[in-house]
């Protein structure tokens, strides 16, 4: 629960279109900075709302399934 008696959404909440680099970080179980290090070089999707940046929550699939591809190609 957070501090208004909601409960808080965790990584796996289906409803959320936007995560927080953390959260994307979690997902494809990578730090933060290796995380940061994808967004910079264009190989992680992102976007800026505001002074923030969000990853859309398709992208940390779309990320391995491009990495997959680019396996079985090799």
């Amino acid at each position: 629960m957070n501090d208004h008696g909601t409960p808080a959404p965790t990584d796996d909440d289906p409803t959320l279109v936007l995560l927080k680099v953390e959260e994307a970080a979690r997902r494809l179980r990578i730090g933060r900075t290796m995380c940061y290090a994808l967004i910079r070089s264009g190989e992680l999707e992102s976007v800026p709302v505001g002074r923030l940046r969000r990853v859309p929550a398709d992208a940390p699939a779309a990320y391995v399934a491009r990495l997959r591809a680019a396996q079985r190609a090799a």
